[in-house]
């Protein structure tokens, strides 16, 4: 799902996984360990930057070429692509007020149980990873029929085995690190990469699964989403979202290039907001082969995708 290093040849490539490599960050070699290492220069100049592509509409009404203003009625500009039918996009749409308030449900609600995350194939539910991280707690594997800590759990959870795994104070995990495994919550909370809200997703056959626990999403979020949609919906429909996923990413973290394509009704838009770093954003075509726009990601910018982009890679 994320991306990795490891590619063939350029000839090999797609025009994808190109432009995938042209963005990555990189960072220069350097032969001391203790010098921070410094990334590579990127060129950045074909990005586009709705943000700046605003302030220059709201100034003068210019555009550059092949960006469109989509006039809707929505409370604020909303451009899109020509040769991209159904992209909005929606620059500084959240305050800031929203912002902190989803990034905090982010890390702190949206992984909890029953919501899946990429943790629960090796551990299990894992409750509360981002308390235990703040306070410093150490997970720790232990059997099933072990009692021998002296301090109670934080939180247990099994992985399906004769082991299950608790939080626990560093002093006492460490008394235990030769016998048992362990892993600080700091380095599961940096390792989330993703989160389901709603109807949970099977990644090992790529549907959704009904029968799996879940909690319905979140009503404020539902309004919220329904709210961002209206320019992308069908007349007279309203958007009624029944799942999401939250994608977490850290510094140099990509996105391998992906259709989202196990929904059963295409008529509806894609609903994505963006939160935390700035970010590029690609949107390509039908086809891997398509060469993508590249676009800057902003804390607070929504992007929908609806009829023909509801097919394209990004």
């Amino acid at each position: 799902m994320y991306g990795s290093d490891r590619a063939g040849d350029d000839a090999e490539r797609t025009a994808f996984r190109k432009t995938e490599k042209k963005y990555k960050l990189y960072y220069e070699n350097s032969k001391s360990t203790k010098k921070k290492k410094q990334p590579k220069q990127v060129d950045l100049s074909e990005v586009l930057d709705f943000k700046s592509i605003s302030e220059s509409f709201n100034q003068n009404g210019e555009l550059p070429p092949g960006v469109v203003h989509v006039n809707c009625g929505f409370d604020r500009p909303i451009f899109g692509l020509e040769n991209r039918p159904g992209f909005y996009f929606i620059p500084g749409a959240l305050t800031l007020d929203e912002q902190c308030t989803w990034i905090r449900e982010g890390l702190t609600n949206f992984p909890q149980p029953p919501n899946r995350t990429n943790h629960n194939v090796i551990y299990g539910p894992i409750s509360n990873l981002f308390v235990a991280a703040k306070e410093g707690k150490v997970f720790v594997e232990e059997e099933r029929s072990d009692n021998g800590l002296d301090s109670e759990p934080t939180a247990s959870v099994s992985n399906g085995d004769s082991h299950r795994w608790k939080f626990y104070e560093e002093d006492i995990a460490r008394s235990r690190g030769k016998t048992c495994k362990t892993v600080p919550a700091s380095v599961l909370l940096r390792k989330l990469r993703w989160s389901t809200l709603g109807l949970q997703f099977d990644w090992s056959n790529r549907n959704y699964a009904v029968s799996l626990p879940h909690n319905k999403i979140p009503n404020a979020l539902c309004r919220l989403a329904k709210r961002m949609a209206e320019p992308a919906m069908p007349i007279g429909e309203e958007f009624r979202p029944e799942a999401a996923i939250v994608n977490y990413f850290g510094s140099g973290d990509t996105l391998g290039g992906h259709l989202d394509d196990m929904e059963a009704d295409w008529s509806k838009p894609i609903v994505s907001m963006s939160f935390g770093c700035k970010a590029i954003f690609l949107l390509g075509g039908k086809s891997r082969q398509d060469e993508p726009v590249a676009m800057f990601l902003r804390s607070g910018d929504v992007v929908l995708m609806a009829g023909e982009a509801r097919e394209c890679f990004h």
